[in-house]
């Protein structure tokens, strides 16, 4: 029977962007002989179209098991609601297994939820926070916390200085708010993740050394940052993992065989993939615009159109397509298996709405991009891809905030087709065969997870 060296449990946010690193990164712990238990809602579980069997999942409560964030009413109702149930029935859930003879060691939490410090605090755990985001966006929110930048910045053509970047970036680079009471809590959220982040014992970041230096060089003087990513499936990177090729937790269920039966039929780098991952919520014009610009470019596309989404297709759009080319040309779809999509031969380019795991998922495959940026983090992830890593052009909005489709079709023929296009790709695979060495064997991340094991194992 195999013994485990150490404890953990883990709270996520409970969205599925926010679990799902955390569940890759639980695989890493587990592959190490760590022994994990994943903490998640009544309401998201309720939920699930799949869930991981991989590991130990048990339910606390957020107060609002039957409707979640949408029961609330309000952000500000959910997350106060969220701290004190959430803190009472995970205390609970940590007793339960003490008293099962199966101890935590540590907490693994969302800095989201930074109540969980205190829970470990009174449990005398050891306590990590994980980061969802990269280290560029959460050096700017800890900077909003301490009060030298104010977001949204007062002028559009501001530029603003953060320390820990060497150059100056513009208003439309940082993290994006629409002016709004919600807005306003949701960014104060943001930047309470560092309200105790000076009590916990580990600060790790879902993101690589190599692949952000100098911020995380910067910030590591402050906290005790660890950097423990690219957090996918180990078959896409190192492949130490055999049987971890997917993530395992999905609220959507993906058409899988549809998906890969069309890109098989498409040549080599020919497909333009486009998805704004599992919350954005896209207006009608913008739709339209993004339609009328994939089909004017002339690419083979797949769209992942959500079904809450599809009733903002131009009118008659799909039967179009259908009619003129039979779907060889583009396929809509409510949900795709992203990272066999990506990793697909077929695929040439990622039009993205700039999550951080859709990026990271990009990096780590090698897939070029075009960025289209709708609000918070996601601004800043492009000005990142665009002219740090060189490995994706943006997409630049138009006075109504909308993307036009000439400016689509240019920016998709340009990562395609033109000769700038091939220097993106070629840095598309440099940053790929980099986040593959970094969770390989003896890589930055790598060695940062053996850190934190060889410190678990010592306290339990």
């Amino acid at each position: 029977m195999t013994t485990h060296k150490a404890h953990c449990l883990m709270l996520p946010y409970p969205f599925q962007g926010h679990i799902n690193p955390m569940l890759q990164f639980a695989k890493r712990l587990q592959s190490k002989r760590v022994k994990i238990t994943i903490a998640l809602t009544k309401f998201f579980l309720k939920n699930m179209k799949e869930l991981p069997t991989s590991v130990s999942i048990e339910a606390i409560s957020d107060g609002y098991d039957d409707g979640g964030r949408d029961q609330a009413g309000s952000f500000v109702a959910y997350v106060t609601r969220f701290k004190e149930v959430g803190s009472d029935t995970l205390s609970q859930l940590i007793q339960k297994l003490e008293n099962c003879g199966c101890p935590v060691n540590c907490i693994v939490y969302d800095p989201f939820l930074p109540w969980a410090v205190e829970v470990a605090k009174n449990f005398r755990l050891v306590s990590a926070a994980f980061f969802t985001q990269n280290c560029a966006v959460d050096n700017i929110y800890y900077h909003v916390h301490k009060g030298v930048i104010k977001l949204p910045p007062t002028q559009n053509d501001e530029e603003i200085l953060i320390p820990g970047f060497s150059s100056t970036i513009e208003a439309s680079d940082v993290p994006s708010f629409v002016i709004s009471p919600e807005a306003e809590r949701i960014l104060e959220m943001l930047a309470n993740q560092f309200s105790n982040l000076d009590k916990v014992d580990w600060v790790l970041i879902n993101s690589f050394h190599e692949l952000e230096k100098e911020v995380i060089d910067w910030m590591s003087k402050i906290y005790p940052i660890k950097t423990i990513g690219p957090t996918i499936p180990s078959m896409y990177l190192d492949k130490r993992l055999h049987d971890d090729k997917e993530y395992g937790l999905s609220i959507f269920k993906p058409m899988t065989n549809e998906c890969l039966n069309w890109l098989n039929h498409q040549p080599i780098s020919s497909v333009v993939y486009v998805s704004f991952g599992s919350l954005a919520i896209v207006e009608a014009e913008q739709i339209e615009e993004l339609a009328w610009g994939l089909k004017n470019s002339n690419n083979n596309f797949l769209w992942v159109v959500r079904s809450a989404e599809e009733s903002k297709l131009p009118k008659n759009f799909l039967e179009e397509l259908k009619l003129t080319s039979g779907n060889n040309k583009g396929l809509v779809v409510p949900w795709c298996p992203q990272l066999q999509v990506l990793e697909h031969e077929s695929t040439g380019c990622f039009l993205t709405h700039c999550g951080w795991n859709s990026i990271l998922e990009a990096i780590s495959l090698g897939v070029p991009m075009v960025t289209m940026p709708q609000w918070a983090d996601q601004p800043t992830n492009a000005k990142l891809v665009k002219d740090v890593w060189e490995i994706g052009v943006r997409a630049k909005q138009d006075e109504k905030g909308i993307v036009r489709r000439e400016i689509i079709e240019e920016c998709i023929k340009l990562v395609m087709e033109e000769e700038k296009g091939k220097l993106i790709r070629e840095n598309a695979k440099k940053w790929k065969e980099m986040a593959r060495n970094a969770v390989d064997e003896g890589g930055s991340s790598d060695k940062n997870i053996e850190k934190f094991v060889s410190k678990l194992v010592t306290i339990s």
